[in-house]
């Protein structure tokens, strides 16, 4: 295992377990193969482990506490999330706090290193192109994160009860003006893949463009963490769920479908999609981790041997690179 430059963390292993995998997000495990892929992964040389209570309502972060009891975790870095939606500045903290309280509950940890912002960040008077009506819970504005969040944050962190935070999601608009702010966020998540997809979590924007934030993260030296490698496992050889009845998921199955000329290259070369899937975010500049969202130890394995492997040259990846330019 390989170890990169992250700010908040010193150093990070080059990839990163999620907990969508071992939270039943991505096709159906059982609780204790997910504990030993936390432990293989742990015994391999991963030391982040990125987790939120939405993976399996709290299921990822339950099985990080089995997987931990016991053991000191000293070498370890772990990240949480709170979808916190935009409420009254009164209750930012608050909300923030009992969510982060009871993630540590879960996990039987006393802190996490990194504290995430889950909710879709948007400018003050932008309206949802789907979804609109679920706003208020799914995506918190500008002006909130400005005067309420970053400010509830630094609380949490005087208290000692996390090191760093950070954002991830939402409109390119809104994170490019919260990477520019003068209270910069200390880590962000970028979707980096081949596909320039976020898929079925891009229903904020009309056309989303996950590589205009990843670019300005790049040009102001953000702290990157990668995800959606295999973009919700379109870039794989096939999916490993059904499709939601409501259509929720119906951008993740689409991009699996445009995918296609990308696992005919990966065959060519001689690759899995997944491996050559997350080799080509290992590759892109001043990505710190990629963030896996494996539920089993045989996926995981596959990650470990292309983290093995050398970073794609120039050509391979404007090869990659070239397959869907519009």
């Amino acid at each position: 295992m390989k170890y990169r430059n992250f700010k908040p963390f010193g150093s990070i292993s080059a990839l990163s377990i999620g907990g969508g995998g071992i939270g039943n997000v991505w096709g159906e495990t059982t609780r204790s193969e997910s504990i030993s892929t936390v432990n293989l992964a742990i015994e391999s040389g991963i030391n982040h482990l990125d987790m939120a209570p939405m993976y399996g309502k709290g299921e990822a972060e339950r099985v990080v506490g089995e997987a931990l009891k016991g053991k000191n975790h000293s070498m370890l870095n772990i990240t949480t999330k709170c979808r916190l939606g935009t409420l009254p500045d009164s209750e930012i903290y608050q909300k923030l706090n009992d969510s982060l309280s009871r993630s540590l509950e879960r996990m039987r940890v006393e802190k996490v290193n990194l504290f995430l912002l889950h909710s879709q960040l948007i400018e003050d008077d932008y309206q949802l192109p789907l979804l609109n009506e679920h706003r208020a819970t799914n995506a918190t504005t500008l002006s909130c994160y400005y005067e309420s969040v970053i400010p509830a944050f630094e609380k949490l962190k005087k208290e000692g009860k996390i090191d760093h935070w950070g954002i991830g999601l939402g409109q390119e608009e809104a994170l490019i003006k919260a990477i520019n702010h003068e209270q910069p966020p200390e880590a962000m998540q970028c979707a980096v893949n081949v596909l320039n997809s976020i898929g079925a979590i891009g229903y904020i924007s009309k056309k989303p463009d996950p590589n205009k934030v990843l670019r300005e993260c790049q040009k102001k030296d953000i702290p990157i963490l990668a995800i959606r490698a295999v973009q919700a496992g379109a870039l794989t050889s096939q999916m490993d769920r059904e499709p939601h009845p409501s259509g929720m998921d119906k951008a993740d199955f689409d991009d699996f479908e445009k995918a296609l000329p990308f696992r005919e290259l990966a065959e060519d070369w001689g690759e899995t999609p997944a491996s050559l899937a997350h080799r080509y975010a290992l590759s892109i500049k001043k990505v710190s981790s990629v963030i896996l969202g494996i539920k089993n130890r045989k996926e995981l394995q596959e990650c470990l041997n292309a983290e093995n492997k050398e970073k794609l040259n120039s050509d391979q990846m404007k090869t990659l690179q070239n397959l869907f330019k519009e």
